[in-house]
């Protein structure tokens, strides 16, 4: 892939081949950090731009705060020369690369909130120079970096007279999706195929020559919006299925149908199908939130995503499912919600890790305490409940032990981390809401058992 440069790009070009380049990476989070990882074992000079000075000051000791990763990534960055973290954002002219790794939330009403991509945009714009390359990982809807991320940029340029830009020429920009699943131990930052969109030959060439040197496998696309396309084609592809998957739950249980045994059966096909497994919601920052970055814009265009919509509203009143099946079960045993004591195992949204992000758990503790119930958990990954966006207790995890189980007049199971004792649930609980099937094949089990 070669292109007529001009002396920007070519300047640029030899910096990255040479591994001279400095990239600055803002947000050091579940996907800034473990890239700055990847790109600075490849030989580049790294600098981290976050506003959360704990994270800085972690960092500068060698402490992970992103336990999955491993201390050894924190103490090999901070035991580096070629690596540096600041809460500076008036050094965003020193890098020539600059990657951009911060959340895409949704507000109140589930629309797009671009506050963070907008805000950085204006920081780099401030700093902006000659020959810089900037790419967008934040998970968006097409259209974001050439028609959000771009003007907001060179707007704030122009205001602080940082010069005349033209893409392409002097100014680099693509799109580049991050594809992170925290905790899995398959795939790394660096195996994870990396997907880059430019928003003209030069910019993609320039970003893939980049992201060669800390990802095994760089693939180009046609423009940025063909990469922020894709991304959430894979997410709504999942959260899709997922909702499928969820509905036939209910339908199942309905039927007296175990739905995991069902998708087991259904698993020994060898073609034409794929597994997906239900659960008590969606959780993470990507699979409950990117269909609706797709959603919003789709109407902006005139367009209805009702399928896409519908899985949504599935996926979306899981949590409630699983407070009602609880309910009837302690019904069953002559209970209400209301002074009941209930204990949730496990907070993080998947298995093993401590991350919270959009966590199912939180709204079932909300939901049961709106109902009356006493309510605890226990996270041997989480210790205690973080302040969230739209949730926050004073709660801290409680020890998974006899007393604590045999205290319970329910336990709902959350998350199914490998760290817990299933056969101490099994043996000490009296009632179990288990929306994981992690209480299937454990021996000796006393509770009983109600899939949700």
């Amino acid at each position: 892939m070669t292109h007529t440069m001009t002396d920007h790009a070519q300047e640029l070009k030899d910096k990255i081949q040479s591994k001279t380049a400095t990239v600055g990476i803002v947000g050091l989070g579940y996907v800034g950090l473990p890239l700055a990882d990847a790109l600075h074992a490849g030989g580049l000079g790294v600098l981290g731009f976050d506003v959360d000075p704990t994270k800085i000051e972690n960092l500068e000791k060698g402490i992970n705060y992103l336990k999955h990763l491993g201390a050894d990534m924190t103490e090999r960055l901070s035991a580096s020369d070629k690596f540096d973290a600041t809460i500076d954002f008036d050094r965003l002219g020193e890098p020539d690369v600059i990657l951009v790794c911060v959340p895409t939330p949704v507000g109140t009403h589930l629309e797009p909130d671009l506050s963070y991509v907008i805000d950085t945009a204006k920081a780099i714009g401030a700093k902006l120079r000659p020959g810089q390359l900037v790419v967008l990982e934040s998970t968006t809807y097409p259209g974001t970096t050439t028609g959000d991320f771009v003007p907001a940029m060179l707007k704030a340029a122009s205001e602080h007279n940082r010069g005349e830009y033209v893409l392409g020429e002097n100014l680099f920009v693509a799109f580049s999706p991050e594809r992170e699943d925290p905790g899995r131990k398959s795939h790394t930052t660096t195996t994870i195929p990396k997907l880059v969109g430019g928003t003209d030959p030069i910019s993609t060439e320039l970003a893939c020559d980049l992201y060669a040197h800390g990802v095994s496998e760089v693939v180009p696309v046609s423009s940025a919006e063909i990469a922020e396309a894709a991304k959430i084609l894979e997410n709504v592809f999942r959260a899709v299925n997922i909702a499928l998957v969820n509905e036939l739950k209910t339908v199942f249980d309905a039927m007296d149908i175990d739905v995991w045994e069902v998708i087991r059966a259904a698993s020994t096909k060898p073609f034409g199908f794929m597994p997906f497994y239900p659960g008590p919601g969606l959780g993470g920052h990507c699979i409950p939130i990117d269909p609706f970055y797709l959603t919003w814009k789709a109407r902006e265009h005139g367009c209805v995503t009702r399928f896409i919509e519908l899985a949504g509203e599935i996926n979306r009143g899981m949590p409630e499912y699983v407070v009602d099946k609880a309910a009837e079960a302690l019904n069953d045993d002559c209970k209400s919600v209301k002074a009941s004591k209930v204990l949730v195992v496990g907070l993080a949204y998947k298995p093993n890790v401590d991350d919270t992000r959009e966590t199912p758990a939180a709204e079932i503790i909300e939901l049961l305490a709106e109902r009356g119930a006493e309510i605890t958990y226990h996270d041997p990954h989480v210790e205690k409940f973080p302040k969230m966006r739209n949730y926050s207790f004073d709660m801290h995890s409680v020890a998974l032990d006899q007393q604590t189980l045999e205290a319970a007049d329910c336990v709902i199971i959350v998350t199914d981390h490998a760290r817990i004792d299933w056969s101490m649930i099994g043996k000490h609980a009296k009632l179990v809401i288990d929306t994981r099937n992690a209480m299937h094949g454990i021996e000796g089990v006393n509770a009983r058992i109600v899939k949700a």
